[in-house]
């Protein structure tokens, strides 16, 4: 199992499915954790996941702020800094707003970018600090859609596929810190997202992974996790799919 031992690591998107799944799984590895979410309605949940962490010995909090908000970003730094430094950002906050491109709102579209792409710039970029302080490490959950794309999808798509250029080039700029920077592409998983995908579709989707069935969360965790400890300390750069053989490179 990776090391985290003395590490705090920041998982925005921490509500639910894999988010939730990477906090977890990180502090059964030893980290604290600091937990973001957004809705009011996420809470309870919240609070849940922060009790399981801290039945495993560890410490966490969480912090209410959209990652796409830069003012609330900067309002969650403010208390993050008082409870730790950083030395592990994981950017999961997502969202889908689905429609075929010809139907496709403006409002859908600067959405998905907005919180999915934009918003793991301004945690990124706030955060850097404590990153370089910590000789960090970033992983930035992408999508198995940001590689090949998908039918109704183009704005999520693109939000993906912007994380994985995202990564290249933090990799190769942030490497004089001791900084990595590393990606996963999630297939289609286990999650309240992809319960909503009907029953046909989801036949179709199936037809195409290999190993004929979803992912659960809990192991596309072990991989951001991986990726986030020193265990990966020679990696970084790279998009690992995590799709049942859907995606191999």
């Amino acid at each position: 199992m990776p090391n985290l031992n003395g590490k705090l690591m920041l998982v925005t998107g921490a509500s639910r499915g894999i988010g939730r799944a990477i906090a977890i799984k990180a502090a059964k590895c030893g980290a604290d954790i600091v937990l973001n979410y957004v809705s009011d309605k996420s809470k309870p949940l919240v609070d849940e996941t922060i009790k399981i962490i801290k039945d495993l010995g560890r410490e966490a909090i969480a912090v209410k702020a959209d990652v796409g908000n830069w003012d609330e970003v900067m309002s969650m730094w403010e208390i993050v800094k008082d409870f730790g430094t950083v030395s592990c950002l994981v950017n999961n906050a997502g969202i889908t707003r689905d429609n075929l491109f010809v139907k496709m709102s403006k409002e859908d579209w600067d959405e998905v970018i907005r919180v999915n792409l934009t918003g793991a710039f301004y945690v990124t970029r706030i955060f850097i600090d404590h990153l370089i302080e910590t000789k960090g490490s970033i992983v930035f959950v992408s999508s198995v859609v940001g590689q090949d794309g998908n039918v109704g999808q183009a704005n999520y798509a693109a939000s993906k596929a912007g994380l994985i250029g995202l990564t290249k080039a933090l990799a190769l700029e942030l490497a004089r810190y001791g900084i990595r920077v590393n990606a996963v592409a999630p297939g289609f998983t286990e999650t309240d997202m992809t319960a909503k995908i009907p029953e046909k579709v989801r036949e179709k989707i199936l037809s195409r992974i290999p190993m004929k069935r979803f992912a659960d969360p809990d192991e596309i965790a072990k991989v951001v996790v991986f990726l986030a400890s020193d265990d990966a300390s020679y990696i970084t750069g790279v998009t690992i799919p995590v799709s049942g053989g859907m995606r191999r490179d």
